[in-house]
């Protein structure tokens, strides 16, 4: 009960708006919303802390909706407790453009909206990366200025999708007590009944992860309240396996795939308002309910101004410490550190692969900013992600700031967005360039959400030797090159991989890839200069001796052989420019005036131990490149460059050709 009106006539109010949305859109998905109506409405008017004047207040509890397909028990949710800029239009034009009620939940988008969900267990990895980042940030604050907790509903889907086995393995082996999961246990998925598809046993699945784990009805409130009210006593992290009816209330479909993802039809709806004794028109809610829900609002505001209080009474340097930590200005520290580090490397002129001067470069970030936490999916030495100032984060002591990822390349990514969309904190992680496609889906969403997130993805290219094709990458920078505001580097040598980093760290709204050798690389970058070139995307790092009659383009270890042809063409009197393109994204936003300077108007040959698809943007042709035409070979890797031709002989032998020079004697 709260106040005068009863909790049901509160869930009917979000399952008649997810009707009526649904029905006007003549598109959506109504089932989940009706059948977890009842439960969604105990969490948000009884435990949920939240305050709709202020969205993004720092302690507030985060609720994920990882079933992001039934979006409308979010929208109605917001709507109904009075989120700004949710009003009943924006229900009314629900999967409309312009709308703040899109298909699927958006960050950013929608008051409110605490992740981008859709792709199934998304969501609940996302969730565990907020949990993480709140043992974290309240292991460095304490609990007066970060307490609060992480809630998800997930359905049978999220639960199917392997990123959902990686996340809640490690978030039960780190013991993260304050995440509780309310899994729609309905049964039902598009195909039909889930037992076409699947016979595990979620509970003990879970508990097997370490988790603490209750069976529900989800449509009785007073279970739910009790069984939410014991995870929350609880240390372990917990799932709530609601058992509900999927459309639950209309009266002909409920409990069949046939409301999972359509509208009801008219009918229905009709039959659905006479069995939930519903009786007001679409989209008319009574003040009353409006009232209850809103209660729970200012329950809410009142937590708030006391956190604020709090805050308030900290001391300065702590208070400013965490509001420094949530703004996440940290380009200034970043780009001190790499300057005093840029001066160390030309003077040193070290000889080392580039996931090496990753390290370095790591090593003095992560000194100067705190707020910078690493990882790998166990691969850490490999990926040289870890530094004497990350410490891991163990069962029980979130002091640290290194995640031990395991196995779980998917995992990690969308558990990085989490910690990223959470606040307090940059993430990086590493891998194998080559597994960015078992993550490619959470990276995709970092570059939607625009968050600010850093794949250290090393061994990228032949040039990672004797493991064969398997562990090769050719493909992958194209692929991830594809991704919209996503930037992609690939550093040719030390000081372009600390210039990479500065640039990568100062993007807020977007994330990036760095691309990283296994193998070691010649410095490329000799002479001091002050300035971020790689920030420009590309620039002229040698210029022709005379007027250019041709331009070779490079990225990464083959910006070495760029600058091996030109020696020797213009030691036969042809003059060459070669530029380095560490990252096509910044060069293209680039003037055109700049563009025009660096590219020149002389013919154009490019480089790079990967497929040539994508470099036509700046070639005349495929065949204007030197690279990879398919997979790799088991050998070592400077055999590899010879038998597949990424070679500075097969540069001279193209600008031949593409010169009408004859072949060097």
């Amino acid at each position: 009960m709260s106040g005068t009106v009863d909790l049901r006539s509160m869930a009917n109010a979000i399952r008649a708006l997810a009707m009526d949305a649904v029905e006007k859109a003549k598109s959506g998905h109504p089932g989940m919303p009706m059948g977890m109506a009842d439960a969604a409405t105990v969490l948000w008017t009884r435990f949920l802390t939240f305050d709709p004047a202020d969205p993004v207040w720092p302690d507030r509890d985060r609720f994920v909706l990882s079933a992001g397909h039934g979006s409308m028990l979010l929208y109605a949710l917001l709507h109904l407790t009075g989120y700004p800029g949710m009003e009943i239009e924006q229900i009314e034009r629900f999967r409309q453009l312009g709308s703040r009620t899109p298909g699927h939940p958006e960050y950013g988008h929608t008051p409110g909206v605490e992740t981008t969900t859709g792709p199934l267990g998304q969501g609940l990895a996302n969730a565990v990366g907020m949990a993480l980042a709140e043992r974290m940030l309240a292991a460095r604050f304490g609990k007066e200025l970060v307490d609060h907790w992480t809630y998800v509903i997930a359905g049978d889907g999220c639960m199917m999708e392997g990123i959902s086995h990686e996340a809640a393995a490690l978030a039960g082996h780190l013991g993260l007590g304050r995440l509780i999961v309310l899994f729609d246990d309905n049964g039902i998925s598009i195909d039909g009944p889930t037992r076409l598809a699947t016979s595990e046993d979620v509970r003990a699945r879970f508990a097997a992860y370490g988790w603490h784990t209750l069976a529900v009805d989800g449509h009785d409130f007073e279970a739910v309240a009790r069984a939410i009210a014991e995870a929350k006593a609880d240390p372990r992290p917990s799932l709530l396996a609601c058992k509900t009816i999927i459309g639950f209330g209309a009266p002909n479909k409920e409990g069949s795939e046939a409301t999972h993802g359509a509208p009801l039809g008219a009918a229905e709806v009709a039959a659905a308002r006479e069995r939930l004794g519903w009786h007001h028109p679409p989209f008319v809610i009574p003040r009353e309910i409006y009232a209850a829900f809103r209660a729970a609002g200012e329950r809410g505001a009142r937590a708030r101004a006391a956190w604020k209080a709090r805050l308030e009474a900290a001391p300065r340097e702590v208070r400013r410490a965490f509001e420094k930590a949530l703004a996440g200005e940290i380009e200034a520290e970043a780009k001190a550190a790499v300057a005093a580090l840029k001066e160390r490397l030309f003077a040193s002129k070290p000889v080392v692969a580039t996931r090496k001067a990753s390290e370095m470069a790591l090593e003095v970030l992560t000194e100067a900013i705190p707020e910078l936490v690493g990882g790998s999916a166990d691969l850490t030495h490999s990926n040289n992600t870890i530094t004497k100032h990350t410490a891991p984060v163990r069962p029980g002591d979130f002091s640290g700031r290194y995640v031990h990822y395991g196995v779980r390349e998917h995992a990690m990514a969308a558990i990085m967005n989490g910690i990223a969309l959470h606040g307090g904190f940059v993430p990086y992680g590493g891998t194998f360039l080559v597994f960015s496609d078992y993550a490619r889906n959470a990276i995709r969403l970092s570059a939607m959400m625009g968050l600010r997130v850093v794949y250290v993805l090393t061994h990228d290219s032949i040039g990672l030797g004797e493991d064969g094709p398997t562990h090769q990458p050719v493909e992958h920078l194209a692929s991830l090159r594809a991704i919209p505001d996503l930037l992609v580097f690939r550093p040719a040598d030390a000081v372009e991989t600390a210039e990479c980093w500065e640039v990568a760290l100062a993007q807020k709204n977007r994330p990036s890839v760095l691309a990283l050798t296994r193998q070691n690389v010649p410095p490329v970058r000799t002479e001091p200069v002050a300035e971020n070139l790689c920030a420009r995307g590309g620039y002229v790092l040698a210029e022709a001796n005379g007027e250019r009659a041709l331009t070779i383009l490079a990225t990464g270890s083959e910006v070495q052989l760029a600058l091996e042809a030109k020696a020797r063409l213009e030691a036969r009197g042809v003059p060459v420019a070669v530029v380095s393109l560490p990252c096509f994204e910044l060069f293209d936003a680039q003037d055109p005036d700049y563009r025009r300077a660096v590219l020149g108007t002389a013919p154009r040959i490019a480089v790079e131990a990967a497929v040539p698809f994508g470099w036509t943007r700046y070639v005349a042709g495929e065949e204007d490149v030197v690279g990879m035409r398919g997979f790799g070979a088991s050998a070592p890797g400077a055999a590899l460059f010879r038998h597949f031709g990424v070679t500075a002989d097969a540069l001279v032998r193209l600008a031949e050709r593409k010169l009408g020079l004859a072949p060097a004697s």
